[in-house]
C-alpha cells in the first residue's frame, strides 16, 4: 500500500485520495504557480491507523448524535485518536517522505506545516473553511507524526459534526487526508479573492496583507492593509493602509504573536507593483479552475508563494457600485416617488424605463386635458425620468402651479366622474377599454407577427396600461376619503371606551385579492380530497412543477391521471388570476408566467397550514354586523343618519379600490409574451444571449435590431452585421444587470432635490419615510394593530416567496395584490413604502396581523433571521438584542 503522493501527481480525480486541499495545491503546480514543496499522507493512511486501532464503529456512533452532544462527541473521539498508535507501514512512509522533503530525523531543524484535507473540504458548492486544524512549524518526525494524529482527529470537531449535519453529509462518507508542505519563512502574507465578495464584480481582485505570516490575517487577530485590484490590468483602484499592531512570527514550536516595528505599522505591506504581481497569479489560478478563487500566499526573499487555493462560494452577483448621488435630469421642477411608482419599488429595466415615461406622460396629459382644460398641462410639464434608474414623478415647476392654479376644477372633476374617472369612469369606461385592447391583440398570435407588430402591440399594450392606471388612481382618493371620513367621524362622535376602531367596521367584504386567496385555498381542499394528488404535489420541487404548468406535461414521474386532474383546475386559477404583478416593470414575471410562489402558497394549504379565508371572512363579518347593530341601537337618529351614510360610503369604496389595483397588470400575460416572442427571435439572430435579454436592451437598440430585419418571424440564424454595424453588444446586457444590482442597493430619496422645504411641504404626503433613521428603533406607520416578536423575513420579489417560513415578519419594499398568498403565512407586515390605506393594511388588517408600514428603511436595516418586534399600534418596529424573554 502506498501512503504517499508527491503534490505534483494529485489530480481532479483524487479527491477521495487526498482530500480537497491536496487536489485544490496539485492544480496550483499544474497552473505553473509557485507553490511550496509537499507532499500528501492519503486517506489510506487514514483508513489503516482507524482499522489498526479499531476505531471505526466508536467513531461512527459518536458522530451520529445529536446537535447537543456535538462537544461531548467531539472529546471522546479526540481521546480515541490520543490514544492510537500510528501503523508502523505508515510512519515509515511519512518520514521517508519528510526525509525527501529535506527533513533531518536525527536533528528535525526542517519545518513543515501540516494540514487537514478532508475529502468533503475546498469543494465549490461549500469551502468547510477551518473546519480541520492545521500545524506550523512543526519540526521532526515524532512531532509531525503527533501533527499528523491530530489532524486525523479534528476531522471530528465538534464545528466540522455541525457544518456537515447543516451540509446533508454523513459522517459514513468522509474522511482525511493530510498535508505536508515545507514552510515558508514569510515576511509578509495574507489572502486574495480572485473576485470582489463585496459586490460580485468578477474583474476585480481583493486583496488582504499583513507583516508576518497569514495566520494573523485569517485567524482576525489583525487589521490587515485592503487592496482593490482591476483584474488583467493590474490597476490598483481603491487601497487601505492598516496600522498593523501585530504579526505571527516562528516561535521554537508553532508560531506566536508579537508586535509589528513602529516603523512598519502605517507602511503599505504591497506597493503597486507587488500587489499587481500577486493579482497576476490570483487571475491566473481562476481561470486554470474555472472558477472565483479564496487564496492563501505568502511572500519570501520578494518572492511569492501560493498556499492554497479553494473555490468562493456564496459569491453574490456582481452589481456595480451603490449610487450615493441624485442629480436631477431637469433642474425647473420637482420630482416625487409616489402614485404609480408605489408600483415600481426597484430600479427600472432599460426597457420599462424607455416605454413608460412617454406613455405615463400622454395619459396624464389626456386625463387632464379632459377633466381641466386642454392647456394646462403643456408638454414638458409632466413626466416619469430616471435618476439612478429609480422612477420618479417629475412635474415642472411652472406646470405644477398651473394645476394648482385648477385644483378646484380638478375636485369637482373627479366627484362627478369627469373624464372616466371615478368608480363610474372606471367600471364604464376604463375598465371595459382595457380589455377591449387586450382582446384585439390576442386575436393576433405573437410568432405571426412582424418585429415592428410586435412593438407596435407592446406599445399600445403599455399605453392601455397606463391609461388604466391613471383612471385607477382616481379611485384611491375618494377610497381614502371615504375612510379617513368614516374613521374620524367615529372617532370623535361615536366610538366609546371598549368599542372596536374603526376599521372592525370594513372588514369582511370580498375583494380580488381575497377572492384570489379563496380560490388557492379551495384548489389545494380540492387536491386534498384526490386520493394520492396532495403527496404527489408536496413531493414534487415547486420549481418543476411550475415548469410542468407551463409546458403542460406533467414531471418525470407525476401520474398522469393525477396530472390530469390537477393541471386544468390550477391552469384556471392562473387565467383568472395569474396577471397580478409583483411590480409594475414588465421585467417581472407575473403569476401566469412564473407559479412557483402561488404553488408555494398551495403546498401550505396542502399541508393543512393556515386559516380558512372563508371562515376568517364569516367571522369578520359577523362582527362587523354584531358591532353595526350595536351602534345603530344606541345611537340617536341624526348620529345614526350619518353614520350609516358614512360607513356605507367606506364600506363600499374600498373592495372597489382593491378590484380596481388588482386589474392593473390584465395585460401583462399577453405584453411579456410579445417581448419574449422579440427576444427569442434575436437569440436566433445573436444578437442577446436569452429571450429575457429582451428587457435590458433600450427601445432603439429594439427597433436597430427591427429595422434591420433581426426580429422578423423567420429571423436569420446567423447575424451577418458585424463589429460596429451590430445593433446590440450581448455583453452590454452583462453590464446593464450589473448596474442594476448596484442601484438596488440604493438609499432612495422620496423627494428631489433634496431640501428642508420640500421635507417640510411634502414629506408627510409621501408614501415612505427618511432613508436616515437611526438606531434600533425604525419608525414608520401603525396600519394594523397588534404586536408580535418574530424572525424577519426580507423578500425583494417573488424570486424569494420560497423562503418564507410560516410565523416570518413579511418585510418588504411594498406589496402588491399578488402578494397576499404570503400574507396567510406571515405573523406581521413591514414595508418600506405604504400607509394606512394602501393594499399592504387592508389585507393586513383583514388577516389579523400587525403591519408598520412606510418606513422607507425596512429591507436596509433588516436581514432575514434577525428578531424583530413589530408594533402596529406605535407604528414601529424594534430589533431585539438578544429576543425579549418568553416572547414567541
Amino acid at each position: 500500500m502506498t501512503y504517499i503522493n508527491d503534490l505534483g501527481d494529485v489530480g481532479q480525480g483524487d479527491l477521495a485520495a487526498a482530500g480537497g486541499k491536496g487536489v485544490g495545491l496539485g492544480g496550483l503546480i499544474r497552473a505553473g504557480v509557485p507553490v511550496p514543496p509537499g507532499f500528501v499522507l492519503n486517506t489510506a493512511a487514514y483508513a489503516a491507523f482507524v482499522e489498526a486501532n479499531h476505531l471505526e464503529a466508536a467513531v461512527q456512533e459518536l458522530a451520529a448524535l445529536p446537535p447537543q452532544d456535538h462537544e461531548d462527541a467531539s472529546e471522546r473521539i479526540r481521546a480515541l485518536f490520543a490514544g492510537g498508535t500510528m501503523p508502523a507501514a505508515v510512519a515509515a512512509e511519512l518520514g521517508a517522505a519528510y526525509v525527501r522533503l529535506g527533513g533531518d530525523t536525527a536533528k528535525g531543524d526542517t519545518a513543515v506545516a501540516v494540514r487537514s484535507s478532508a475529502t468533503a473540504e475546498d469543494l465549490a458548492t461549500a469551502s468547510f473553511a477551518g473546519q480541520q486544524d492545521t500545524y506550523l512549524n512543526v519540526r521532526g518526525a515524532e512531532a509531525l507524526a503527533a501533527a499528523v494524529t491530530d489532524c486525523w482527529a479534528s476531522l471530528w470537531t465538534a464545528r466540522a459534526l455541525a457544518y456537515r449535519a447543516r451540509e446533508g453529509i454523513g459522517p459514513d462518507t468522509v474522511s482525511l487526508a493530510v498535508v505536508v508542505q515545507r514552510m515558508v519563512e514569510a515576511e509578509a502574507a495574507g489572502v486574495m479573492f480572485t473576485a470582489n465578495p463585496a459586490n460580485g464584480r468578477r474583474d476585480q481582485i481583493v486583496l488582504s496583507a499583513a507583516w508576518g505570516l497569514g495566520e494573523s490575517v485569517v485567524g482576525g487577530t489583525v487589521t490587515p492593509d485592503h487592496a482593490v485590484i482591476e483584474a488583467g490590468t493590474g490597476r490598483v483602484l481603491s487601497r487601505l493602509t492598516a496600522d498593523k499592531e501585530v504579526m505571527t512570527v516562528y516561535a521554537d514550536h508553532g508560531t506566536r504573536e508579537q508586535p509589528v516595528p513602529a516603523a512598519r505599522r502605517r507602511q503599505p505591506v504591497l506597493d503597486d507593483p507587488a500587489a499587481a504581481a500577486l493579482a497576476g497569479y490570483g487571475t491566473r489560478i481562476a481561470e486554470h479552475f474555472g472558477t472565483p478563487q479564496d487564496i492563501e500566499w505568502a511572500r519570501a526573499g520578494g518572492e511569492f508563494f501560493i498556499l492554497q487555493s479553494r473555490p468562493i462560494t456564496a459569491l453574490p452577483e456582481p452589481a456595480a457600485d451603490t449610487p450615493e448621488t441624485w442629480t436631477v435630469p431637469y433642474p425647473k421642477g420637482l420630482y416625487f416617488r409616489a402614485s404609480i411608482v408605489e408600483q415600481l419599488p426597484d430600479p427600472l429595466s432599460p426597457l420599462f424605463a424607455d416605454l413608460i415615461d412617454g406613455s405615463v406622460s400622454r395619459s396624464l396629459r389626456a386625463l387632464m386635458a379632459e377633466a381641466i382644460g386642454k392647456d394646462v398641462l403643456r408638454a414638458g410639464d409632466v413626466g416619469l425620468p430616471t435618476i439612478n434608474g429609480y422612477a420618479y414623478y417629475y412635474y415642472r415647476t411652472s406646470g405644477m402651479w398651473r394645476m394648482m392654479g385648477r385644483s378646484l376644477t380638478a375636485v369637482r372633476a373627479l366627484l362627478r366622474g369627469k373624464a372616466h374617472m371615478g368608480v363610474a369612469g372606471w367600471r364604464e369606461y376604463s375598465h371595459p377599454r382595457y380589455e377591449r385592447v387586450i382582446r384585439d391583440w390576442l386575436a393576433k398570435p405573437a410568432a405571426e407577427l412582424s418585429g415592428a407588430e410586435l412593438l407596435e402591440g407592446v406599445q399600445a399594450l403599455l399605453d392601455a396600461g397606463t391609461v388604466y392606471y391613471t383612471a385607477v388612481q382616481s379611485i384611491i382618493p375618494l377610497a381614502a376619503t371615504s375612510e379617513i371620513s368614516f374613521g374620524a367621524y367615529y372617532g370623535k362622535f361615536v366610538r366609546r371606551e371598549g368599542d372596536p376602531p374603526a376599521q372592525t367596521f370594513l372588514l369582511g367584504y370580498d375583494s380580488e385579492p381575497i377572492r384570489a386567496e379563496k380560490s388557492l385555498y379551495d384548489l389545494a381542499a380540492w387536491a386534498r380530497g384526490v386520493p394520492g394528488l396532495a403527496p404527489a404535489i408536496l413531493g414534487e420541487p415547486t420549481a418543476s412543477l411550475a415548469e410542468s404548468q407551463r409546458t403542460g406535461s406533467p414531471p418525470a414521474g407525476f401520474d398522469q391521471a393525477l396530472w390530469r386532474q390537477w393541471h386544468p383546475r390550477f391552469q384556471d386559477h392562473l387565467d383568472r388570476f395569474g396577471h397580478a404583478v409583483y411590480n409594475l416593470d414588465f421585467a417581472s414575471p407575473v403569476p401566469a408566467d412564473d407559479p412557483s410562489a402561488l404553488l408555494d402558497t398551495a403546498k401550505f394549504y396542502l399541508r393543512g397550514q393556515g386559516q380558512d379565508p372563508h371562515e376568517r371572512q364569516r367571522r369578520s363579518a359577523a362582527r362587523r354586523e354584531e358591532e353595526t347593530s350595536r351602534m345603530i341601537a344606541r345611537l340617536g337618529p341624526r348620529r345614526r343618519a350619518a353614520f350609516m351614510r358614512l360607513l356605507r360610503w367606506a364600506q363600499n369604496a374600498a373592495p372597489i379600490r382593491e378590484d380596481a389595483l388588482a386589474d392593473v397588470g390584465l395585460a401583462w400575460p399577453l405584453l411579456r409574451r410579445m417581448l419574449l416572442e422579440l427576444g427569442r427571435r434575436l437569440v436566433d439572430a445573436g444578437v442577446i444571449a436569452r429571450p429575457a435579454d429582451v428587457f435590458w436592451l433600450r427601445h432603439q437598440e429594439l427597433q436597430t435590431a427591427v429595422a434591420f430585419g433581426l426580429a422578423a418571424p423567420e429571423a436569420p440564424a446567423v447575424v451577418a452585421i458585424t463589429g460596429a454595424d451590430r445593433p446590440v453588444r450581448a455583453a452590454a446586457v452583462e453590464e446593464r444587470r450589473m448596474l442594476w444590482r448596484g442601484q438596488a442597493k440604493a438609499a432612495v430619496p422620496q423627494m428631489l432635490p433634496e431640501s428642508r422645504w420640500m421635507e417640510r411641504a411634502f414629506g408627510k404626503m409621501m408614501p415612505a419615510g427618511p432613508p436616515d433613521q437611526a438606531g434600533d428603533t425604525i419608525k414608520g406607520i401603525g396600519a394594523s394593530a397588534g404586536r408580535v416578536s418574530a424572525g424577519a423575513r426580507v423578500l425583494t420579489g417573488p424570486q424569494d416567496f420560497a423562503l418564507m417560513v410560516p410565523g416570518d415578519v413579511l418585510v418588504a419594499r411594498i406589496t402588491t395584490p399578488a402578494w397576499t398568498p404570503l400574507f396567510a403565512m406571515a405573523s406581521a407586515v413591514v414595508t418600506d413604502v405604504g400607509g394606512p390605506l394602501s393594499h399592504s393594511s387592508i389585507v393586513a388588517r383583514e388577516y389579523g396581523i400587525p403591519a408598520v408600514l412606510g418606513t422607507g428603511v425596512a429591507t436596509q436595516r433588516l436581514a432575514s433571521g434577525q428578531r424583530i418586534r413589530v408594533d402596529g399600534d406605535a407604528g414601529t418596529v424594534t430589533i431585539e438584542h438578544p429576543p425579549a424573554p418568553g416572547e414567541p
